[in-house]
């Protein structure tokens, strides 16, 4: 172990974080920046991300006498992989290892597992005994690659049915060389000024008091059944809100106009990006999804949501830290139509 990890709140280490991406996965990795910032106040706190997430960090940026991430480090990844032969791409490639090395870092902490996450690692400028940190096994129902663990000089075994915020904390800690965090340590992910500072969406055809319902997720068998949207739908209706059927892609849009169909005061709008659904969530009275990114953000920024599990265990992404969150179902084993309208009432009733 390097005398490094047992640096103290006196020192300004380094450190890059690296969780490229999806959309929950960054969410659920946000933690650590507030565990970092406040044991070492003085650290500096870079983050390499897919630039399709970026929004997602900007407002944990350093400023106004908040401490977060210093620098976001966008990776290009998914984009360059479409015009691998362009020289556009690999010009675009060296400026962004220019960018990560711009910096030498005492400590890389990637939480991922995968050899995308990895081989910025090696990238990265590090310093001579930099501690490089990384998962040194799978969880269950998450991608892992083994071939990761060779960029790394410190793996971490973590328990094979973790938490995603958990997981990330247990890497951190071992990089820092702390007791591992417990969930007594209630997880913070995005600043309230933030939140409060959000104002009323410019998406044409809201009215409020509505409803989000996600249904559509990149797994199918994550979804929950059509019929059940459509009770849930009618039963908020007719107490007088406006159900919003929000859509990724055309499959998805074509599902949330045959929602719609059949809810009463139901609304299908516009697509809408990151940054626009910040302010789209928090002006709504409840948001109602499946296991995916925009249901974990309102869980995340403290809205009152339903999450609803059909084919992945709550175990893995479930909101444990407010009881604003309420979790059903499981692996299998999803939620009948009344136990997600009562969780609903319950929750529009606080």
């Amino acid at each position: 172990m390097s005398n490094l990890s047992a640096i103290t709140p006196t020192k300004t280490p380094k450190i890059l974080l690296v969780k490229l991406s999806s959309l929950g996965d960054v969410l659920h990795n946000l933690p650590i920046v507030w565990d970092l910032s406040a044991r070492l106040p003085n650290a500096q706190i870079d983050w390499v991300v897919e630039e399709s997430y970026v929004h997602l960090l900007e407002p944990l940026l350093s400023k106004g006498g908040f401490r977060g991430i210093d620098r976001i480090i966008p990776f290009g990844l998914r984009r360059w992989k479409k015009h691998l032969f362009k020289c556009s791409t690999w010009k675009q490639f060296f400026v962004f290892k220019e960018e990560l090395q711009a910096v030498q870092y005492d400590f890389v902490i990637e939480t991922q597992g995968l050899i995308k996450s990895a081989l910025v690692c090696s990238l990265a400028n590090k310093s001579k005994e930099a501690v490089v940190t990384g998962l040194a096994n799978a969880t269950e129902f998450s991608g892992y690659e083994p071939i990761a663990r060779s960029f790394y000089n410190q793996c971490v075994q973590v328990p094979i049915q973790c938490h995603a915020v958990d997981r990330s904390r247990w890497v951190m800690c071992s990089a820092l060389n702390w007791p591992p965090l417990e969930r007594t340590s209630e997880p913070q992910f995005y600043p309230k000024s933030f939140i409060q500072s959000l104002g009323v969406p410019a998406i044409k055809g809201l009215q409020k008091p509505y409803v989000l319902c996600f249904h559509s997720t990149a797994r199918a068998a994550k979804r929950w059944p059509n019929d059940h949207w459509i009770d849930l739908g009618n039963a908020l209706a007719i107490r007088g809100y406006q159900i919003v059927l929000p859509w990724g892609n055309a499959a998805e849009k074509a599902i949330s106009y045959e929602l719609a169909k059949q809810i009463h005061n139901a609304y299908v709008p516009p697509a809408f990006s990151i940054s626009e659904a910040y302010s789209v969530i928090v002006n709504s009275e409840l948001t109602v999804g499946v296991d995916t990114g925009l249901t974990h953000l309102a869980a995340v920024l403290g809205k009152p949501t339903v999450e609803i599990y059909s084919d992945s265990p709550l175990w893995k992404t479930e909101g444990y830290w407010s009881r604003l969150v309420l979790n059903l179902g499981d692996m299998e084993s999803p939620p009948t139509a009344n136990e997600v309208i009562a969780a609903s009432l319950e929750l529009l009733a606080q």
